[in-house]
């Protein structure tokens, strides 16, 4: 089931028919969603697209094994594939460099292809990111190994919000029905399989390799998120000479959605610096 505002453009990238939201004028942004179950870019970036559109061009897809993009039979989903998916995107657009917005699971998305294609990333923010080794969360172990039901679902919202009247029945029921449409949850147990740390594992950039990125970068996590921990960000601020952390109090992982308005001024001055 779709809302109707999860479909928007479809484009060719790398040979797979991508669902995109592309919105205003101005410097290019990608938005990079992160994992859960059900996840798309709309679910994911629905507070932020019509903002940061106001004052740039917004490019949302559907990666690759999510949302309303084509998964093609046989697809290998891993760092490989999603990287070749995002930089056939940008080519398809005809987008040479853009900035970019990664989200958890999006941001080590947006870290490898800051340090693999430095060449085509303007400026990184970096949201509850993985990309650095940790032990892995009783949440996102949870978020990964979620088997379909309403309830659930409804479980796994408590553990991504922090302000609990966010997670909703009626948001618990939308996400569930995404997460069973057909082919969706095959393709999600394909991506994270027992034991979900080698997942962790396999998304981490070598530290050299993080010290290595030149790009101006924004770190923002929320203090209270059961997902991903804090101190991955501290970490990456660490390791990135030209970054700086921006903690959100109050907060769990969903810092776009929770703190919204305050996440786009952010987020959009500091984008507005290139």
């Amino acid at each position: 089931m779709s809302t109707g505002a999860e479909i928007a453009n479809t484009v060719v990238a790398g040979g797979i028919a991508t669902n995109y939201h592309d919105q205003g004028d101005g410097a290019p942004v990608l938005l990079i969603h992160g994992s859960g179950p059900g996840v798309s870019a709309w679910a994911n970036w629905r507070p932020v697209i019509p903002d940061l559109g106001k004052r740039f061009r917004v490019i949302a897809p559907d990666i690759l094994g999510f949302g309303y993009t084509e998964r093609p039979e046989g697809v290998r989903y891993d760092m490989d594939s999603w990287l070749g998916h995002l930089t056939g995107l940008l080519d398809a657009l005809e987008l040479p460099k853009v900035s970019v917005v990664g989200n958890s699971f999006g941001g080590a998305l947006a870290l490898h292809l800051a340090s693999t294609h430095p060449e085509r990333v303007d400026r990184l923010v970096l949201m509850g990111s993985v990309g650095v080794p940790f032990e892995i969360t009783e949440g996102l172990d949870a978020v990964w190994g979620y088997e379909p039901s309403v309830a659930s679902m409804r479980k796994l919202l408590d553990i991504f919000a922090h302000d609990r009247r966010l997670a909703t029945d009626e948001l618990a029921e939308l996400r569930y029905e995404a997460s069973v449409r057909p082919g969706v949850h095959e393709a999600y147990s394909a991506m994270f399989p027992a034991p979900r740390q080698n997942g962790v594992d396999a998304m981490a950039l070598p530290e050299d390799r993080i010290r290595a990125i030149g790009q101006e970068t924004l770190v923002i996590h929320g203090r209270d998120d059961q997902i991903i921990p804090l101190s991955n960000s501290e970490r990456l601020v660490r390791l990135i000479e030209r970054s700086q952390l921006h903690v959100f109090g109050q907060c769990g992982h969903w810092v776009q959605i929770e703190h919204s308005a305050r996440f786009n001024r952010l987020v959009g001055d500091f984008l507005a610096e290139g």
